[in-house]
């Protein structure tokens, strides 16, 4: 049946029908719809992991066990899941194992702009970039046979555009493989160095048989044209609007695998047209490709580095039809975002910014007690990284600034990055004021009670002192929210 799909909800699809068990993912914009959307079927269990590192490592421990499996984040939260994702690459899989990575062209709703192609690159892992929703599904039904064949998690690169906006895709049943036998293989699951060495020859030659695969997969596609002035490479969104401006009149090569590249097929394009040009968003991962390999393209001289592509930023750098559209006369005001109406927020960051305290900011909704008229925020960094600083800070400071700085985190944060950064602390002895509170429920600042230990005046001992290390200051399903 054929329906119109958010590409977010064709992954969620695509993993179904794939027969997919178990997903574990942390949320965050724009892929936090793929879990919600899986979660709907009855035959995955799914779950949020307290971040992206832990997630990885359960959707690895599932595909040990058997079961096909899949975890999902954003691109900064590839960051933190970089541990086991280097690794894994290693080990390889038992039953298929899928990651999700969603990028964030134009910062929507992220700290940075980071290309998560990089890491497929790094850790040697295929990765593949679907540029709509029938792909989404497709790709994903196709990642778990290629994770499975080729003994390697899949990486799926997803971006804002892709992940949240909506095409036609034919769905069909689920297919559940059976469970995969679970064997003890220490040589090659169990990652110290002796068994580590030689997985490395084995990961290299995987990636070799991956190029190869790459030159003959209908993944990547040479879709040809009138005019062989010019021949373009692309994927994902990019792809969409080069066929958008041009339609059929410039051969376009469109790779559906982005890691490893195909080699010859590029050439190949470069031989049978006067010039190439590379239309990719953020780095230059693919014209770099094309130079190592000896070709002089267009790409990063022409188009910019930073922010989303459109159709009319490709028309005017690559000489196509720029439409101008028409323009509302009456001014818009700005709608910038504000706390919520009510919100218990905006009393604390008014306390605060009235104290002139120094805030460190950490990611969530409370981030917008950096915008006027609050202007009560010093630093937002990443997830956790308000208590971290928030140490370094007064290390470096002194007394000066410890009665004066405060670092503020939401629950969620707190349990993903934040606990270690108070560990930090705790252990090496100089105790802040911390307020911690829920995104709906704001509690008080307080000082930091010094958690005991056998050793004297500092150290770490849970649920000493009525400190924020107390198992009873950790309440599972409490009223803040999991959000980015």
């Amino acid at each position: 049946m054929k329906q119109l799909m958010l590409g977010n909800a064709a992954v969620a699809r695509g993993l179904y029908e794939a027969g997919c068990c178990v997903v574990s993912s942390y949320p965050g914009t724009p892929s936090t719809e793929i879990t919600e959307e899986a979660a709907k079927f009855d035959d995955i269990y799914c779950e949020w992991a307290p971040n992206e590192k832990v997630a990885m490592e359960t959707a690895f421990g599932a595909s040990l066990a058997g079961r096909r499996s899949f975890c999902g984040m954003k691109h900064v939260g590839l960051n933190v899941a970089a541990d086991p994702l280097f690794t894994v690459s290693y080990t390889g899989v038992n039953a298929g194992m899928i990651i999700v990575v969603a990028d964030d062209a134009g910062m929507h709703s992220s700290q940075n702009e980071q290309d998560s192609r990089h890491y497929a690159k790094a850790s040697k892992i295929p990765m593949l970039e679907p540029s709509d929703s029938a792909e989404a599904l497709s790709f994903t039904k196709l990642a778990y046979e290629l994770s499975e064949e080729f003994d390697t998690p899949v990486i799926i690169k997803m971006c804002t555009r892709v992940a949240h906006s909506q095409s036609l895709v034919e769905t069909s049943d689920r297919v559940e493989p059976p469970m995969k036998p679970y064997e003890k293989n220490i040589g090659k699951y169990v990652m110290m160095p002796g068994n580590a060495i030689r997985r490395h020859p084995v990961v290299e030659e995987r990636t070799r048989k991956l190029a190869a695969y790459a030159e003959t997969s209908p993944l990547n596609r040479l879709e040809e044209g009138s005019d062989r002035a010019l021949g373009i490479i692309t994927s994902s969104t990019s792809y969409q609007y080069v066929k958008e401006v041009f339609g059929d009149r410039y051969p376009v090569l469109k790779l559906g695998m982005v890691w490893p590249l195909p080699k010859q097929k590029i050439l190949d394009l470069a031989a049978s047209v006067d010039k190439v040009a590379v239309v990719e968003e953020l780095d230059p991962f693919l014209e770099d490709f094309c130079r190592e390999i000896g070709l002089d393209v267009l790409g990063k001289d022409v188009l910019p580095m930073e922010g989303e592509f459109s159709q009319n930023l490709v028309a005017a750098k690559l000489g196509g039809t720029v439409h101008t559209g028409k323009a509302l006369e009456d001014a818009i005001p700005a709608r910038p975002p504000v706390m919520c109406a009510g919100c218990p927020h905006r009393g604390l960051f008014y306390t605060l910014n009235k104290n002139k305290c120094t805030v460190m900011g950490d990611i969530g909704c409370y981030t917008l007690g950096a915008v006027a008229p609050l202007a009560a925020m010093d630093m937002t960094l990443c997830m956790g990284g308000s208590i971290s600083g928030l140490h370094g800070f007064n290390k470096a400071r002194g007394a000066e600034s410890e009665h004066k700085t405060v670092a503020v985190i939401g629950d969620s944060t707190f349990m993903h990055s934040g606990m270690t950064g108070l560990a930090n602390i705790a252990y090496n002895d100089r105790p802040p004021a911390e307020p911690h509170h829920r995104l709906q429920h704001q509690g008080g600042p307080r000082r930091q009670d010094r958690p005991g230990v056998p050793v004297p005046g500092h150290g770490l001992q849970p649920g000493a002192g009525g400190g924020p290390l107390q198992p009873e200051g950790v309440r599972p399903g409490g009223e803040g929210g999991t959000g980015r």
